[in-house]
């Protein structure tokens, strides 16, 4: 790897590790759907300038849109409108480690349906990965099941689901819409679906300083720098190291959960974290895709960002 490439690297590791922080503590000043409203509509206020500079909406890319405009909008539900709110309702009685945590059974997730669509077959190694990836998630939840927030960890669980099938939407589905189009378009989308919920709970004083400064990074940085810099790592890097980042995120909440908020750190999620890596690390590795030729498994789409997120 270049150095730009590692420096690319390492500047996503941190900020796709970073939302779990920005959401606890906006979470602490604004309802779930003026946060959600206000990272998306600042993404986008960023992100439609740099597609339109790309000329990413030229009459092709516009034609395309058109076509896939179903699959546009279910990746927008699925990658976007449903996850975040769902994982910014869990952060009310979740600690932002736990719920970084358990997002990185995403790959294991992942590994799971593609088994499931007939698209990957499922070896002992990824079986294995399986079971420790969510021996992992069942010792990180166990702790909540007495003090009933094992909802909480479900609705992380569902976020999960939902970055594991938005990158399948748009691998299968919008091959060949440009990237920067697509997500462009998906933000916008869920601020006008975010819209009337969030006029409806706008707070009626303005939130605190830390608050305001957690919605601005959430958007400028998580959403749409975040998405700008994946492209540009998968440009020099390729898209199957590229995906490796989603390693990294989680220990970078626990540690800002840790170094930041103050949030305890136990021998169980020690162990559950390691548990979860080694499970999704072996659970996406073996066998080849089902009918995919060898020159094609090694190439992805680079519509749908990695998982923070």
């Amino acid at each position: 790897m270049s150095r730009r490439g590692a420096l690319l690297f390492a500047a996503m590791g941190v900020i796709w590790g970073i939302p779990y922080l920005l959401i606890k503590v906006a979470d602490s000043g604004v309802s779930v759907p003026v946060l959600v409203w206000t990272r998306v509509t600042v993404g986008a206020l960023i992100l439609v300038p740099v597609a339109l500079a790309q000329g990413a909406w030229r009459p092709e890319g516009r034609a395309l849109l058109r076509r896939y405009w179903r699959w546009v909008l279910a990746y927008a539900v699925i990658e976007i409108i449903a996850p975040w709110a769902l994982l910014s309702t869990a952060e009310h009685r979740l600690s932002s480690s736990t719920s970084g945590l358990l997002i990185a059974s995403v790959p294991a997730i992942g590994a799971l349906l593609a088994w499931f669509f007939g698209r990957e077959r499922l070896s002992r190694a990824r079986a294995a990965g399986l079971a420790l990836g969510f021996g992992g998630v069942a010792l990180l939840a166990a702790p909540n099941a007495g003090r009933g927030d094992l909802l909480a960890d479900a609705e992380v669980l569902l976020t999960a689901v939902c970055y594991a099938a938005g990158p399948m939407i748009a691998n299968r589905k919008l091959v060949g819409v440009p990237s920067i189009a697509a997500n462009a378009t998906c933000l916008v989308i869920a601020a006008v679906v975010y819209t009337p919920a969030a006029v409806l709970t706008w707070p009626h004083a303005v939130p605190s300083a830390r608050v305001l400064a957690s919605l601005a990074a959430l958007g400028a940085v998580c959403t749409a720098a975040g998405l700008v810099g994946y492209f540009m790592l998968i440009a020099e890097v390729g898209a199957a190291r590229a995906t490796v980042v989603t390693y990294l995120n989680p220990a970078v909440a626990v540690a800002l959960g840790a170094g930041v908020l103050g949030e305890q750190l136990t021998p169980a999620i020690g162990v559950a974290f390691a548990l979860i890596l080694a499970g999704s690390v072996l659970a996406t590795r073996g066998p080849a895709r089902i009918g995919v030729p060898a020159d094609e498994r090694s190439r992805t789409q680079p519509t749908a960002p990695a998982p923070e997120t």
